[in-house]
């Protein structure tokens, strides 16, 4: 699956993954600090990945 890292804009393409926990815990990234976005879909740590899937990582930013 491709897999695009933002704001970095980093692209990458990871295979062997099934759930979003997996591919969070494959690229070292803890869970909560980014949103996982497939299409305009945002993705919870147990939704189903496919290998043809084209997966965003938005970085989480929070402030006051």
């Amino acid at each position: 699956m491709r897999v695009c890292l933002n704001p970095q804009g980093r692209r990458l393409d990871v295979d062997g993954v099934s759930r979003v926990q997996d591919l969070l815990r494959r690229l070292d990234i803890l869970p909560g600090t980014v949103l996982v976005i497939r299409g305009d879909q945002l993705l919870t740590d147990d939704a189903r990945l496919d290998a043809s899937d084209e997966i965003e990582l938005r970085s989480v930013v929070s402030g006051g």
